[in-house]
């Protein structure tokens, strides 16, 4: 038997309604009850979609107003008691006053936000203690439930599994191991499947990509008993891995009490005849054929191979997915003619990897015997393998020139000339900054004004020099107020890039970019990755001119701001057809083009934001030595073409680095920093402990809130800092860029951070 589904459907809608009523149910223009509607909406929209692919399932749990993981906290009853919410608090209130930190009667630092594996998808991390307690709430996921079973089709509710939630939590209480609230979870994840089964759910699909972690033995050692109450619930339980391989524990998986497993071919291929050969067949094993994390177009003919190879194996029930939810690549892309004409045949957006599935299912069917194969349907199948082949034949993907730069490059091509204290001397000579200087991290607020410019430049309702005469007046503007407050060193807002990553995509040579090619970030944060489809080179210039312009405004240094190669490599849409590293170390020689025309063009200080850096590592540790030799390497090549004087800075954000600190400081920026606000400086600690022997900046406000902080809390969390780092070697700045913040709200927690940073100078000269 073979059947089809997703693991997770996108949530913000194809033109991103959700986030817009967000926003608008946010800034209070409009109420619950409209919010709720559009959510509705687009949930029916989606279940519509996978009924027309001919999906076995619906998937339901998958559809977040936020994130998924903060809707789990509020599921199984273990809101942080540092909110003080009360049980009169309405539940959405509560709900956004968790991921916001701002809503209501609710004014303290938000949950901390990090990424979600190796994605650039942001979750809410869950705050656990021995107080820790879990009560069922299944309210939200019920009405879900009920509104799917109206559409009269099969469903499967997806939930993160129990070992996954406590993994991704942490605990700020000294020796707690989380691990020990499995026993008290578990009841409550069987309660609630107990109650699915009485709403008539026959399938739960519990992600589990905990599972393709190095994770300690005591975790692994607890599977079994943790999934052995499921099996009296009355469903059977998919048990979904992805992201990387299980190798190691892919035995123990085989063997667990759970009634199907999923595998990702498209990442971890390898374990998949490890489970042919000792996963039961009495058991369900779902195939992760489609690619859920990038746009190539299915080799459909190698997919089909997988799966009968499966039941050639023996596999009575086998299943065809994605490889892990949808989440991760946009909605539509064969329609979308902004994409350069000949790459678009080559992609796949989620409604195509649909087509892909149906395609595949039927196919499988016909072998079966189950249903025909019609000659219209070999064309398609012929039509789309035949777009694989031309991908693979296009002189578009090489550029000779590009390749020989790269072989010829100088082994020491990744080296500054002198050591950082050497260079920390000169700059400081330079510079003549105070005791923790203040900055920002690169972007202001695009406002309304800002898109409007924008907007019409692309409709040609304006000329290059009117657009370029309304982005220097929002220079002048972000210039005179960062002057005004005090701020010791400058940025010149980025008024004219839409994003940090598509806007360098736009000026290099190898890309390609959708109109319509959204996926979630965080929240109601969208971002549309560049298309990466061939060799990268940068034809002229793409910052000095406005940072130029910049710099004539003030005597105060200003800041040349790029996105680092790795950056750039990680928040594409990457080509699978050569290794990563040598596309990294190619994006790496075309940014270290642009940081030496910017020091020649008179800029002393250039930040090469790496906030993906982290996000890149492999999942498993036997593959990080690799993956950090190139990923510094293209960082240090970017960095290294200027001299003693010109001071690098790099920004990171979201993301543990504790355990890659020797090869943070490998990258030997002269200045890095850092998100550490809503880890109340947790974060910082380990660049103590470790000694980071550059300078750097831990954020000490957190900017995804729109909340202003006060200033004795900024005075606290510098004073820890300087606990942990030499006060000569410490900035002060927000925890990343503003673009998304108001000004309102931004003027105000600048001006407290300023006010924050000289009360702490006056103590220290006390």
């Amino acid at each position: 038997m073979i059947k089809s589904h997703v693991l997770g459907f996108p949530r913000v809608g194809e033109h991103r309604e959700l986030k817009f009523a967000l926003e608008s149910f946010w800034k209070g223009d409009s109420d619950e009850q409209a919010l709720q509607a559009v959510a509705r909406s687009l949930r029916q929209r989606h279940w519509q979609a996978q009924i027309a692919a001919g999906l076995d399932f619906i998937t339901v749990g998958d559809f977040t107003l936020y994130d998924h993981v903060a809707d789990h906290i509020q599921l199984l009853g273990c809101e942080p008691a540092r909110f003080g919410f009360s049980e009169q608090q309405p539940a959405l209130e509560r709900y956004f006053g968790m991921v916001r930190g701002k809503t209501g009667h609710v004014d303290t630092h938000a949950l901390e936000m990090t990424k979600w594996f190796d994605t650039n998808y942001h979750y809410m991390v869950p705050e656990f203690s021995a107080a820790t307690q879990f009560a069922l709430q299944p309210t939200r996921l019920l009405e879900q439930i009920e509104e799917a079973r109206s559409l009269a089709h099969p469903i499967k509710v997806s939930l993160v599994g129990p070992l996954t939630f406590l993994w991704l939590g942490k605990s700020k209480s000294a020796g707690f191991d989380r691990l020990n609230l499995l026993d008290q979870l578990v009841p409550v994840y069987a309660q609630l499947l107990s109650q699915l089964a009485k709403a008539g759910v026959t399938w739960v699909q519990l992600d589990e990509p905990v599972l393709g972690l190095d994770i300690p033995s005591d975790w692994l050692s607890r599977c079994e008993s943790a999934y052995q109450p499921f099996k009296s619930t009355g469903v059977k339980v998919l048990l979904s891995t992805y992201f990387s391989s299980t190798q190691g524990h892919t035995s123990l998986l085989c063997k667990l009490p759970v009634d199907g497993l999923h595998v990702d071919c498209c990442r971890a291929l390898e374990d998949l005849p490890l489970v042919l050969d000792w996963l039961p067949n009495y058991k369900v094993l779902s195939l992760g054929l489609v690619d859920g994390r990038n746009i190539w177009a299915t080799d459909l003919d190698q997919a089909h191979s997988l799966i009968l190879n499966a039941f050639e194996s023996g596999k009575g029930e086998v299943w065809i997915a994605p490889s892990c939810s949808l989440l991760h690549v946009p909605y539509r892309l064969s329609s979308d003619t902004s994409i350069r004409a000949e790459v678009r045949p080559w992609l796949a957006g989620v409604h195509e990897k649909l087509d892909e599935l149906k395609l595949l299912k039927t196919r499988i069917e016909a072998h079966l015997g189950k249903s025909s194969w019609s000659g219209a349907q070999a064309q398609l199948w012929q039509a789309h393998q035949a777009r694989i082949q031309a991908r693979k034949q296009s002189p578009l993907t090489s550029n000779p020139a590009v390749r020989a730069r790269l072989a010829a490059l100088p082994a020491d091509a990744d080296q500054r000339k002198s050591p950082f204290n050497a260079r920390q001397a000169k700059q400081q000579e330079k510079f003549n900054l105070p005791m923790l200087p203040t900055t920002t991290i690169g972007s202001f607020p695009q406002t309304a004004n800002i898109r409007q410019l924008r907007a019409r430049f692309r409709k040609g309702e304006l000329d290059r020099h009117q657009y370029w005469q309304g982005i220097q007046q929002e220079i002048r503007q972000a210039v005179e107020f960062q002057e005004r407050i005090g701020l010791d060193v400058l940025v010149h807002g980025e008024a004219e890039r839409n994003d940090m990553v598509e806007y360098f995509g736009e000026q290099l040579e190898g890309f390609t970019f959708s109109a319509n090619g959204w996926v979630q970030s965080y929240g109601s944060r969208c971002v549309k990755p560049p298309i990466l489809f061939g060799d990268v080179s940068r034809p002229v210039p793409m910052t000095v001119d406005v940072t130029r312009f910049a710099q004539s405004l003030t005597d105060k240094p200003m800041k040349g701001m790029l996105t680092g190669p790795v950056t750039i490599l990680q928040w594409s849409f990457v080509r699978d057809d050569q290794p990563r590293s040598d596309t990294a170390l190619q994006i790496a020689l075309a940014v270290r083009d642009e940081v030496c025309d910017l020091e020649a063009a008179g800029i002393g200080m250039i930040q090469i934001d790496e906030p993906a850096f982290r996000e890149g590592l492999p999942l498993r540790t036997s593959r990080w030595k690799d993956y950090l030799q190139w990923a510094a390497r293209a960082f240090r090549i970017s960095a290294s073409g200027v001299g003693d004087e010109t001071q690098i800075h790099t920004h990171m954000c979201y993301s543990e680095f504790n355990d890659i600190l020797p090869d943070i400081a490998a990258l030997d920026a002269d200045v890095i920093t850092i998100e550490t606000s809503r880890s109340d400086m947790e974060l910082l600690r380990g660049f103590g402990e470790f000694a980071y022997p550059n300078e750097i900046g831990p954020g000490v406000y957190d900017i995804h809130s729109p909340r202003v902080p006060k200033k004795a809390e900024l005075i606290r969390l510098i004073q820890k800092a300087i606990e942990v780092i030499p006060a000569r070697n410490l900035w002060i700045n927000p925890d990343c860029g503003l673009k998304t913040r108001a000004w309102a709200e931004t003027e105000q927690a600048l001006k407290v951070m300023v006010e924050a940073t000289a009360d702490t100078r006056a103590m220290l000269n006390t």
